[in-house]
């Protein structure tokens, strides 16, 4: 139930714009775990990855949706059985309203809540982790290899996040999308170190398209399930769960 201060907050802001640029329209059953959920997007990320696959949300911020048009989608929502909802980019601690959005979703319609980082802005994630219920964290590379292969240099952000999550997060997971050609043993056996002792480690396939930044990877192979299933007996250890997506 919300206070008449929550009410008169949305009251204020309905003519105003929020940070989130788009939508799918149709729920999602794997963005969020044993979840039914809407996924929106905010725009804007400090990251230069050039196997992004949300490219158009990458660089400077978008306008985003009206307050009114979030309120009516998430009336469907809630209508269409929706119990989860997922705040993705770009990069969502870019937003000045990150916190305002969560509360909107958690307090007004009820939803459980997942939020996607790179990790790259610890200081707001810090704020986030007592309001969601689930947080996913990329880890792109071994964290040496971040100017090189995601364009981002303050490595030590990347490491506050991960013991911010580690250490306060009600449920979370880290992931990384695996390039053969980029994740060696040696990528990944760092990796190992970086997350070692974490809740739940996922390892994701990459997956080639024509619309991703860099041509280069555009021809890069999707990831096999053979090398999934190495890297995962390879990670064995440095979490207590260790998953594969998109074998």
């Amino acid at each position: 139930m919300l206070s008449q201060t929550d009410q008169s907050e949305i009251g204020n802001r309905k003519s105003e714009i929020s940070s989130v640029y788009a939508y799918l329209e149709k729920p999602s059953m794997v963005d969020y775990p044993k979840h039914f959920a809407a996924v929106f997007f905010i725009s804007g990320c400090g990251f230069t990855c050039g196997f992004c696959h949300n490219a158009p949300l990458m660089g400077k911020k978008q306008a985003g949706l009206s307050w009114q048009k979030l309120e009516a989608a998430c009336t469907k929502f809630k209508k269409d059985w929706v119990n989860g909802i997922v705040i993705s980019g770009g990069e969502p601690t870019s937003a000045a309203d990150l916190v305002e959005l969560i509360r909107f979703f958690k307090d007004r319609y009820g939803f459980a809540v997942k939020l996607d980082t790179n990790g790259s802005k610890p200081d707001r994630l810090a704020e986030c982790l007592p309001l969601v219920d689930y947080v996913a964290m990329d880890i792109k590379c071994a964290l040496p290899s971040y100017p090189d292969v995601v364009g981002f240099s303050d490595i030590g952000k990347i490491q506050q996040s991960i013991d911010l999550i580690r250490a306060e997060a009600k449920d979370y997971e880290f992931r990384t999308t695996i390039i053969e050609t980029v994740h060696t043993d040696e990528q990944m056996e760092e990796i190992y170190e970086t997350v070692k002792g974490a809740k739940r480690y996922v390892l994701q396939a990459f997956i080639p398209r024509d619309d991703l930044p860099d041509e280069h990877y555009r021809n890069i192979p999707r990831t096999t399930s053979a090398r999934l299933n190495e890297l995962k007996a390879l990670m064995a250890g440095s979490a207590h769960e260790i998953l594969i997506r998109g074998a």
